[in-house]
């Protein structure tokens, strides 16, 4: 295979990549979509139903304990609410970065032995530009893994942050259970 097809078969599996790329960002957008219509309809209802029972209320107290009551909930569904945008935002990242990875992996690979193949036959004298080449992308692969490094150690702090508000969501609903049954 010449060097042109080479070239021409990396620009077509790069083609294919950036397609296989955006249709999963793309379904990660449908997914978000999604799940704020559901939100946004239940959302709706619930303010409905909230607004006829505070109509209903005979007098302060009573409305105190209602509006108290629906702190809990509101609690938990915003914590599971962004456990699940959290969730999908992760798994189509986790999709991209596989299919990103495995596509910079071999394009590196072939960049390598294109390389290899341009040394041997480059003329006598070019060996300290074809290890220029050679330390450049080594330079580069170091760096596109610091940065894989860095992406995967920001979504293992997201997840401690998210698990953290989850769990003080689930505390603060727990105090709350008790003051409103004495309200």
């Amino acid at each position: 295979m010449s060097n042109a097809e080479q070239v021409l078969a990396a620009q077509k599996a790069s083609v294919e990549t950036l397609f296989t790329l955006t249709q999963k960002a793309f379904e990660g957008v449908e997914k978000l979509v999604e799940l704020n219509l559901q939100v946004a309809k239940a959302s709706l209802g619930e303010v409905a139903e909230h607004t006829k029972a505070s109509l209903s209320v005979k007098d302060a107290q009573e409305l105190l304990a209602l509006n108290t009551a629906l702190l809990q909930p509101a609690a938990e569904k915003a914590a599971a609410y962004s456990r699940t945008v959290y969730d999908i935002v992760s798994a189509t990242g986790t999709e991209v970065s596989k299919l990103a990875e495995g596509q910079v992996a071999e394009a590196q690979k072939k960049f390598a032995t294109l390389v290899d193949t341009a040394a041997k036959n480059a003329p006598a004298g070019s060996e300290n530009a074809v290890a220029l080449v050679k330390s450049a992308i080594a330079a580069a692969t170091n760096a596109v893994e610091s940065v894989q490094k860095a992406a995967k150690q920001a979504a293992e702090v997201t997840e401690a942050n998210l698990q953290a508000l989850s769990a003080t969501a689930a505390k603060a609903t727990a105090a709350v259970k008790p003051a409103a049954r004495r309200g």
